[in-house]
């Protein structure tokens, strides 16, 4: 074995390559071990046995013994028509997404045998929905079996002849190319991506407008849909199953060719296609036998050979454009114009043969072309998954409060891109692919994982929303890249010419997706208007009144069975606070002592000073916590139930009250001040009464006398009267007349309404500015006797605030669409605040459950420092147009190829290294935000999505 003279080659070559190993170790050329083992898996899985690269790697690893155990066990069959069915059957089952449909029917499974348990009523329409497509694969696996088998079985295996059975299917096949290529370049805005489709329509703002001229184009999809997954499959088994070479004896080389060829008729049917008709036009063309192509290959190696070059020569292809746009960027963009950038441009020109070969040699790896820190030095990176990050789909991303509009559109998105890849609107599907969607101020970062019969597996990232200078830079210029292809006038030119053809984004279509508009307006003339300030106080009691009127409804609506239960017929007695009480001394430095505390440490000077503020709420929030559940005194307050003797009072909680902010007195000359036992005078009153800790009193009764006059007596009369009723309609009118009738439930509205209005404007009579209104807004209220009543009920205290807030958005609709004329119309108004909107902070966990939940509108206040304004910002939903182009994907990789050997191996972490600068032509900035964390940093990253092509 020592004088064998392959063994002596082998040990000359790996002596010289060995030497070159670590200098190829310093470049980051060597892959690391799992990347390699990774990257192999699937160069073999793709281009020898016919599959697909994977969503994960855990799939890729069952796929890859799968396949290889299929192509072993077809070499060991000994009946033709026996291993041509294998191979058939089995090529069709791994081309579907055999773990998705599984999950499915196990879960399905489960869920029927819960339904069974509890003996309810399935709701099959997912069940149904399952078993249709299950049906339909089966009946496809048997018509494939028999079509197979039958012309396998009586086909007549002549020699090579331009008329054979085999030789007419070759050109059916090839009459489906192109039809399939004409249908599916029909769909895009670019046809070959320099062209203006003339048939796509012009100018694309509106969906309406939008779904009305593609009409035409989703019946072309359609035909496409049919001929692509019922005809074409069909077409290429019957032009294998007639192959002389399965009339062989059986070799590896037929075992490998044809198990591939019947998994990729499947697994990928366009690319199957294209390389039936590549080696039936040159089986036609070459005739003689003797030539090696066709003395030495069966049909399978053809195929096989043929499409590992289809695939390296769109790789060279992509990966040429690529290195000329980094070379011509950086001496024509003057922004990337460098002082070096003509000797690296000279360089490139004289050693254009080595450039190339460098091409070569990355295209055969199937490894990324790596741009030196993103300047025109080109080295071969080491190969790698389509991946090109080691941790797991969707697992990392950098999240803010900004991720939840991605989530929110992700579903509806997933949707309209099952729509526009069955019908061919986003090109060819291969694995790597790489699409960016542009919406308003997000951007959307889609990439194929894998691909399938029927189905398509995809990530979808999403891009952060507080734009940097080179992310806005960027943006622009996909905005311009967009608006160059979809909003073009209608007397614009038939075949116009893709102005951006350099770019590495090419625009495919548009996608009607329901998501959130975001708009910001400018509240000045608004907020700051006096008039509009001065009636906001006066809406305000009207709105609180509203508010707690119908909670107080909710609230009795789900324990009106416990009221019936313990009252039976008994009339309920209520504590009326406040009522007559025993006089007082009362000094009026009392009152403007109480106005002091409350509004000196509070002025506009500190509007927007919140982080003491709120601090300072904090602790005095926290303090209150600690307080136990009983009615404690406040220093200068008086606690009836320690006056006198004690005996006398009863030991009931209700027969004694606290009266805070009362001068202290001296406790000769203080007076007993009982609470007279009240009763409502409609027995169905209590259905409307507050809780029991909402009835105690924290302000003087002299104060409460004098702002009970701003209560709108009318306006409660009229919100009971059109609540809905708690009986038969028969006594709807009856009941609610009565309540409206009750003088003690009125007073005890007065009351709280009237305590929620004090702590959030206080005594002053004076219009608040617009600092106050932001500031109670974001829940920063000023401190007072009235503040420290209302933060001990935390329920009360959101539904003071949510009034505050609904006051508002009616005072900037009041503002903008004209005065509210009666009360119905006020009601409707208030109505649609509570069904159609969110009404609060941005910060607020209860906005992001909004946005999942997809309510209609949201809204929030604001204040922009640099501008000195107000803003309003309006979150809408609806169904709106979302742009999507098609990205280099050799750009990409070579991007993030550089990105990773720029932090790993040469450790530069400069936050404004120039490779991450702005690069209008290869969107560098944006593709680096695309990359996994921690070298990359979008904001939402989603799980695998399984995406249904039919």
């Amino acid at each position: 074995m020592v004088n064998m003279p392959a063994l002596e080659q082998m040990n000359q070559i790996l002596h010289i390559l060995f030497i070159f190993l670590p200098f190829l170790w310093a470049l980051g050329t060597l892959p690391p071990p799992d990347a390699l083992f990774l990257w192999a898996m699937e160069q073999v899985l793709e281009f020898g046995l016919g599959g697909s690269p994977m969503s994960t790697h855990l799939r890729l690893l069952a796929m890859f013994m799968a396949s290889a155990g299929a192509a072993v066990t077809s070499y060991f069959i000994p009946s033709t028509v026996a291993v041509v069915l294998f191979m058939t059957g089995l090529g069709f089952l791994l081309s579907l997404n055999l773990s998705e449909m599984g999950f499915v029917f196990k879960h399905s499974v489960t869920r029927q045998r819960v339904r069974t348990k509890s003996k309810t009523l399935p709701n099959g329409s997912e069940t149904q929905f399952t078993w249709k497509e299950c049906v339909f694969y089966i009946i496809m696996l048997v018509l494939a079996l028999l079509e197979t088998s039958l012309l396998h079985h009586f086909a007549d295996f002549s020699q090579i002849s331009r008329s054979n059975p085999q030789a007419i299917v070759g050109y059916i096949l090839m009459i489906l190319l192109i039809i399939l290529w004409i249908l599916r370049e029909i769909q895009s805005v670019y046809i070959l991506g320099i062209f203006r489709n003339p048939f796509y329509p012009k100018d694309v703002q509106s969906v309406t407008v939008f779904l009305e001229k593609q009409t035409r184009l989703l019946k072309i999809g359609v035909v496409r849909r049919i001929l692509l997954t019922l005809v074409s499959p069909f077409a290429m088994i019957a032009f294998l199953s007639l192959d002389s070479s399965l009339q062989r004896p059986q070799s590896v080389a037929v075992s490998i060719g044809f198990t591939r060829a019947f998994r990729m008729v499947w697994q990928n049917t366009e690319n199957a296609l294209s390389e039936i008709v590549t080696v039936s036009v040159v089986h036609s063309l070459i005739f003689s036998k003797d030539l090696w192509w066709n003395r030495s290959l069966d049909t399978g190696i053809r195929l096989l050979l043929v499409g590992l070059a289809r695939d390296r020569l769109i790789q060279f292809i992509s990966k040429l454009q690529f290195a000329v746009t980094v070379l011509l960027a950086s001496w024509m963009e003057k922004k990337q114009r460098r002082k070096s950038a003509a000797t690296l441009c000279i360089f490139n020109i004289v050693f254009s043969p080595f450039v190339l070969l460098f091409i070569v040699f990355s295209t055969l790896l199937s490894s990324p072309l790596l741009p030196l820190f993103t300047l025109p030095v080109f080295l071969v990176g080491f190969p790698r998954p389509i991946q090109s990050w080691p941790g797991a789909v969707g697992t990392a991303a950098c999240v803010c409060a900004d991720t939840v509009y991605y989530y929110q559109m992700v579903p509806s998105l997933a949707a309209a891109l099952q729509s526009a890849m069955a019908a061919g609107s986003l090109g060819l599907l291969l694995p790597g692919s790489h699409y960016l969607g542009r919406f308003q101020d997000r951007l959307i970062w889609i990439m194929i994982l894998e691909r399938g019969y029927t189905y398509c597996c995809i990530n979808i990232k999403g891009l952060e929303l507080q734009e940097t200078s080179c992310h806005t830079a960027e943006a622009r210029r996909v905005d311009e890249v967009f608006e160059g292809a979809f909003e073009q006038e209608e007397y614009a030119r038939v075949c116009s010419l893709n102005e951006h053809f350099g770019n590495i984004l090419t625009p495919c279509t548009v996608l009607p997706v329901k998501l959130y508009s975001d708009a910001r307006n400018v509240l000045s003339g608004i907020i700051d208007s006096h008039e509009n300030l001065k009636e906001f106080k006066d809406d305000l009691v009207k709105v609180l009144v509203w508010i707690l009127v119908h909670d107080c409804s909710k609230r009795s609506s789900v324990q009106e069975n416990v009221h019936k239960t313990e009252n039976k017929g008994k009339e309920p007695v209520v504590i009326l606070p406040t009522l007559n009480p025993s006089p007082q001394p009362h000094c009026p430095e009392d009152m403007d002592s109480l106005n002091s505390e409350t509004f000196d440490d509070w002025s506009d000077d500190n509007i927007f000073d919140d982080e003491l503020t709120i601090k300072k709420g904090k602790e005095e929030k926290d303090q209150l916590k600690v307080l136990p559940d009983t009615n404690l005194s406040l220093p200068g307050s008086v606690e009836l139930g320690k006056v006198g003797d004690p005996g006398k009072l009863p030991e009931n909680s209700l027969y004694q009250t606290v009266i805070l902010g009362y001068p202290a007195v001296d406790k000769g000359k203080q007076d007993m001040a009982y609470i007279p036992l009240m009763e409502f005078s409609c027995s169905h009153s209590h259905l409307l009464s507050f809780p029991k800790e909402w009835r105690s009193n924290c302000l003087p009764d002299s104060k409460m006398k004098e702002m009970s006059s701003l209560f709108p007596e009318d306006w409660y009369q009229f919100v009971l009267r059109q609540l809905e009723s708690f009986y038969s309609e028969e006594e709807a009118s009856d009941v609610l007349e009565e309540i409206a009738k009750d003088k003690v439930l009125k007073d005890f509205y007065v009351h709280v309404v009237m305590t929620c209005y004090f702590s959030l404007f206080g005594t002053d009579n004076m219009a608040p500015s617009p600092g106050h209104i932001l500031r109670v807004y974001n829940g920063v209220l000023p401190w007072s006797v009235a503040l420290d009543w209302l933060v001990e009920k935390p329920e009360l205290f959101q539904l003071a605030l949510k009034a505050f807030r609904y006051t508002l958005k009616l005072m900037i609709d009041k503002a903008s669409l004209g005065p509210i004329e009666d009360f119905k119309e006020l009601t409707n108004c208030l109505e649609e605040y509570e069904s159609d909107w969110y009404i609060g902070l941005v910060s607020d966990e209860k906005w992001k459950e909004a946005v999942l939940q997809e309510k209609p509108y949201l809204f929030s206040l604001g204040y922009d420092p640099n501008m000195g304004v107000y803003t309003g910002r309006v979150l809408t939903l609806q169904d709106l147009l979302i742009q999507v182009g098609k990205l280099n994907a050799e750009a990409v990789r070579g991007q993030w190829a550089n990105l990773s050997w720029e932090l790993l191996y040469a450790t530069n972490d400069d936050e404004e290294r120039y490779s991450i600068q702005a690069h209008p032509l290869l969107l560098r900035n944006l593709t680096v935000q695309a990359a996994d964390p921690p070298l990359g940093y979008p904001i939402y990253s989603s799980k695998p999505l399984h995406i249904h092509l039919y």
